[in-house]
């Protein structure tokens, strides 16, 4: 298997089809933690190498808590990627974060229960740094995008990942505004510190669909839907006008991780 696919992207809810790909194959791949979310396609962009996995599966069949994101990091991992783009669907914690804006998260606080995080095993433990869970070369790379587009961007976020696939009791979203927190989601953790751990550049972009339920309005899938299926098209351009701003070289600190992470 040739290991030198350079960009990863993991599909959000609603961007299933990449339609950026040229060449494109199907690619199957076996981890030591199980199959990822479904085979992977991989063909080339503008002259570099890319890689798109839907964390759902390309029929939304896996719930944000079954993801198996050990295994989608690893198959990445194995193709050569070094850098993943991650969109996303959020809800929003503030008035101002409107449905159908963006948001660019900085930092998250991690309310999941159940998911493994770490590639930590017998013999091996991994105290990975999270001060700054994303890549800085990346995000500075998106802001440079999405400032020439119409669209509306909310930058340096924070982001609440909750367990799913359920959504939130009035309680919870009202208890996740006091945080500070800006938008909440299912699928960030542990996806971006697996990333880290695997020294993986890292950045998500997220789409806001509704206001969680702290707004007094409940949240449905079927809003969320509507207002993805709004912004799929922005999204997709976005992606392909970042996929060439990013530098071919790396000159961030994500390839150095684990230099002070074990012992």
């Amino acid at each position: 298997m040739e290991k030198d696919i350079e960009i990863g992207i993991f599909g959000g809810t609603g961007i299933y089809d990449s339609g950026l790909l040229e060449n494109a194959e199907e690619v199957d791949i076996d981890t030591p933690y199980g199959k990822p979310s479904d085979t992977i396609t991989v063909g080339i962009f503008k002259g570099r190498k890319i890689a798109f996995l839907p964390r759902h599966g390309k029929k939304h069949t896996i719930p944000p808590h079954k993801i198996n994101f050990k295994a989608n990091i690893w198959a990445f991992k194995e193709l050569g990627v070094t850098r993943i783009i991650a969109p996303s669907a959020v809800g929003s914690l503030k008035e101002e974060l409107a449905p159908g804006h963006f948001a660019l998260p900085t930092q998250f606080i991690d309310f999941t229960k159940s998911r493994d995080g770490s590639f930590s095993e017998d013999g091996r433990v991994i105290h990975i740094s999270v001060a700054d869970p994303f890549c800085p070369e990346l995000q500075k790379s998106i802001l440079e995008v999405t400032n020439n587009q119409d669209m509306e961007m909310h930058k340096d976020c924070t982001y609440i990942c909750i367990e799913g696939p359920r959504f939130s009791t009035k309680a919870e979203s009202k208890f996740y505004r006091t945080t500070g927190a800006d938008i909440i989601g299912m699928t960030l953790v542990p996806e971006c510190q697996l990333a880290r751990e695997a020294q993986m550049c890292y950045v998500s972009i997220s789409t806001v669909t509704d206001y969680d339920v702290w707004a007094d309005k409940p949240v449905t899938a079927k809003e969320v839907l509507e207002t993805l299926s709004k912004n799929v098209e922005i999204t997709k351009k976005v992606l392909t006008e970042l996929i060439d701003k990013i530098p071919k070289d790396r000159s961030c600190s994500c390839a150095k991780a684990l230099e002070e992470a074990e012992f």
